[in-house]
């Protein structure tokens, strides 16, 4: 298959709609709604793409187009949603042509966005131009309130990396109160962009709170013999092991601590943490693991979306972005119901409404959602959020035992 090759999903009635501009056919015979994104579907950030985003975008589009469309009142009914998506390849240069494409060629009613802090914030001058909303889950970055109102057609979902620090150095402070580890915190981060915004703000959030980073060490993306780096960090003797890591990488980091036997008493790994692969690839090895992400595991809205992705995908979500990007394709769906098609009017209605959602009654605040777990722990066979502290469903750490061999 070549580069940038469509592939559009369609049902029966709209055959004869497809390859129609829709933005010359009037409100009264819209056929269809086009949707369109450019996604990591091969390359190195495939396995966070589809887990993260395109499971869910693909759930969404099968469950709005079961009901039979998105309800248009200028249109007097329910229209179906048609998408066109192509390969980013896990590439930027890729993305932003596939980008361009879906805008100026395939003429999409709406873009969703591609996969990654990085892809973010290299597409956000594209929606913006275009005058797309831009619903970001996959990005964290301290940058999100300045961007908010560079780009006011961006909504930044997941929080910040320091909102992402200051959850975990919490849970960190509660344990170090109870006499549970000591001060001292072994620290490695990816050197992309997620993983240095992180480091930056785990290492401002652990000096505020007065501990000791013993070990600090940046790593290339894409390594995958972690062992030189865990070793160094295990001769630290740090308490806390802490790493700002993708899902290739933090796999391999929680593979080879266990063939290292390293043992701190707290094991944090990020992107990929809240993946139920962890679990069925390490099994009672993911006990304690503790990680970026989290949800309550207990809301009957969540429960059920895990039910209808396990039906649909045969395979659980994750438990942090999955469910977040699902509910903001809900927001966008209820948007378009209130607005219609203006896209200006749509962003209007994401800045100031109020939505129904798997995760509950959601209202941003300047653009922003703010009610996510960003520190999480499996406990159990369950990736359980336990900060912020505050949020309904949040539990309490347990220890992690040492890895079983």
């Amino acid at each position: 298959m070549r580069s940038g090759f469509a592939k559009a999903w369609t049902v029966a009635a709209l055959a004869a709609a497809v390859g129609l501009g829709l933005a010359a056919t009037p409100a009264q015979a819209q056929q269809s709604i086009k949707i369109g994104w450019a996604i990591s579907k091969t390359g190195p950030y495939v396995a966070g793409a589809k887990i993260t985003l395109l499971d869910a975008y693909q759930l969404w589009v099968k469950d709005v187009n079961d009901a039979g469309g998105i309800m248009l009142k200028s249109a007097g009914k329910k229209v179906p949603v048609e998408v066109i998506e192509y390969d980013d390849r896990s590439n930027s240069d890729e993305m932003i042509k596939a980008l361009e494409r879906l805008i100026n060629q395939d003429k999409v009613d709406f873009l969703f966005p591609p996969w990654g802090t990085a892809f973010s914030l290299a597409s956000a001058p594209v929606f913006a131009r275009a005058g797309y909303p831009q619903l970001l889950v996959t990005a964290t970055t301290d940058r999100a309130p300045e961007f908010a109102k560079r780009w006011p057609n961006s909504f930044w979902l997941l929080g910040t990396a320091t909102m992402m620090a200051d959850s975990a150095v919490e849970v960190f402070s509660k344990l170090r109160t109870e006499g549970k580890i000591g001060n001292t915190i072994a620290l490695i981060g990816v050197a992309d962009q997620f993983g240095i915004e992180l480091s930056t703000a785990a290492r401002a959030a652990l000096k505020k709170a007065n501990f000791n980073v013993v070990y600090d060490k940046s790593y290339p993306l894409g390594t995958q013999d972690m062992q030189p780096i865990l070793t160094e960090a295990m001769r630290s003797n740090a308490d806390v092991f802490f790493a700002a890591s993708y899902p290739p990488d933090t796999f391999a980091i929680i593979d080879q601590a266990k063939v290292l036997n390293y043992n701190p008493k707290i094991f944090f790994t990020s992107v990929g943490t809240a993946f139920p692969v962890i679990r069925a690839r390490f099994g009672a090895n993911a006990q304690g693991i503790m990680g970026t992400g989290g949800w309550n595991a207990d809301s009957p809205s969540l429960k059920a979306y895990l039910k209808r992705h396990v039906e649909v995908h045969k395979s659980e979500p994750d438990r942090w972005a999955s469910p977040v990007t699902y509910s903001s394709l809900q927001m966008l769906q209820q948007a378009i119901e209130r607005v219609g098609l203006d896209r200006a009017a749509v962003i209007k209605e994401l800045q100031t409404g109020t939505f129904e959602t798997v995760y509950g009654r959601v209202k941003l605040e300047n653009n922003q959602f703010l009610g996510v777990f960003q520190t999480g722990q499996w406990q159990d066979g369950e990736y359980y959020g336990i900060g912020p502290t505050q949020l309904a469903g949040a539990r309490k750490p347990i220890d992690k035992p040492a890895w079983k061999q």
